[in-house]
């Protein structure tokens, strides 16, 4: 059976009807403290704040998504990196505060439907029609929980395509005025996205390309882990985990490369009760050095 035609299911969707056809609708449920006070060390890197047990605050976000999807659809679907990039994104929201902010591999759009509560700017990408109207539709049901002033945009960003993208008639197209907002974004996020290696490349190759026009960025990413058997190694491996490693540096600097390092996840509160973090789960703080 071809990769296209292989039906898989997010644990997060555990709970809904396995019946289910066509799309379905969950609400996550984010409870966090109302007052979020975040700092930088010396070298400009993130000091997580402690959590204060009083003055919560709540919300719930309304997605509409696939219970089961191909592989190539797998962004109709939340997962659970998303989720604990989401807890982040929560317990940084001062440091998001009127920026400009771009997701690769968007999906569903919950996180760029969180992160329009405080950015000034904020583009959802990923790529194919379906995908991008199912996320459309979710930014639409979830307007009233943006900020009054935010701007969200929903654009399709093939990685294997050049950069800037060419102009096309497509729908999601870029407009040369988003190609100026992206060069000024302060942060990538991108959740899930690591499960193969051809994608993997694609996405290193497209965030060089990305993140060495304008200004200085820096990428969050989360993962996780996924074992299969493999018939080339004959071993049990994470599918696109050990080529997402080769392309990070971790012991310092050095020209034209990225460099990152693991962020202790047990320092983020999981604001939201909705899944759990296992230990195969991990986020990443990514910087290109031009």
């Amino acid at each position: 059976m071809e990769d296209s035609e292989i039906h898989v299911m997010s644990e997060i969707h555990l709970g809904c009807p396995p019946a289910t056809m066509g799309p379905f609708l969950s609400r996550f449920n984010f409870y966090f403290p109302s007052d979020h006070s975040i700092g930088v060390d010396k070298d400009g890197d993130l000091v997580l704040p402690r959590r204060n047990p009083f003055h919560l605050t709540s919300f719930t976000v309304t997605i509409q998504h696939c219970v089961t999807s191909t592989l190539p659809h797998v962004g109709l679907q939340v997962w659970k990196a998303q989720l604990l990039l989401s807890d982040f994104v929560l317990h940084n929201m001062s440091l998001l505060s009127d920026v400009v902010c771009l997701e690769l591999g968007a999906g569903t759009g919950l996180l760029g439907i969180l992160l329009a509560r405080v950015a000034k700017t904020v583009f959802l990408t990923d790529h194919g029609d379906e995908i991008l109207s199912n996320c459309v539709r979710n930014v639409e049901m979830n307007s009233s929980l943006f900020h009054p002033q935010a701007v969200v945009n929903v654009r399709d960003l093939n990685w294997m395509s050049d950069w800037p993208v060419e102009d096309d008639s497509k729908p999601y197209r870029w407009s040369l005025q988003d190609f100026e907002q992206v060069k000024s974004a302060s942060f990538i996020f991108a959740a899930d996205v690591i499960y193969s290696d051809d994608l993997t490349i694609a996405l290193f190759s497209m965030l060089k390309r990305v993140m060495s026009l304008g200004c200085d960025k820096v990428l969050y990413l989360g993962l996780e882990k996924r074992y299969n058997f493999s018939l080339d190694d004959l071993n049990v491996v994470a599918n696109g985990y050990a080529c997402f490693r080769r392309h990070i540096k971790e012991d310092g600097p050095c020209d034209k490369s990225f460099v990152g390092k693991r962020i202790d996840v047990k320092q983020i509160p999981q604001y939201t009760k909705d899944y759990d973090r296992g230990e195969d789960i991990e986020l990443w703080e990514i910087k290109y050095v031009r």
